[in-house]
């Protein structure tokens, strides 16, 4: 097995171009001088994810305030992507990276401990890219209840 990938602050994010639930192309460099929250999720429509897909919805209107955008990456295809914003009236781009090519250079998937099994998947895990294309924050293993109000408190 090799070497886990962890980004810290700092590092500079690694770019991407994913495809979107409507089949758009959404790269990292779309947002270039912006504030980005990119963050990683297992599943759609999973009680997890749509916990925390809807408290990133429901904090749009702060965000944006702040000039911050949100990206929501997973494994889905387009069209899973597509009915969960259609099921939770999502307001943020939802890409989709079946090949985990993405989720493998933030360090989002890989080993993690799953009901005391270690297995391979999706590591909940969030960034922040500031303007200057650099980590300003980097959380991994987070709990997807209450963590969006923790990052707008980290933006601040």
């Amino acid at each position: 097995m090799t070497e886990q990938i962890r980004l810290e602050v700092g590092d500079t994010a690694p770019a991407f171009s994913l495809q979107d639930d409507a089949g758009n192309t959404v790269s990292l460099s779309d947002y270039a001088g912006k504030r980005v929250v990119v963050y990683f999720y297992p599943r759609a429509n999973t009680p997890g994810c749509t916990t925390e897909a809807c408290d990133f919805r429901d904090a749009m209107e702060q965000l944006n305030g702040s000039e911050v955008a949100v990206l929501g990456i997973s494994p889905d295809k387009p069209e899973s992507l597509a009915k969960f914003r259609e099921d939770h009236d999502l307001n943020f781009p939802l890409l989709s990276d079946p090949e985990k090519e993405t989720l493998t250079a933030y360090g989002a998937f890989g080993e993690k401990n799953n009901y005391g099994k270690k297995v391979q998947g999706v590591i909940r895990s969030t960034f922040v890219v500031e303007p200057d294309g650099k980590i300003g924050v980097a959380k991994y293993n987070v709990k997807a209840t209450g963590h969006v109000a923790r990052i707008i408190k980290e933006l601040d």
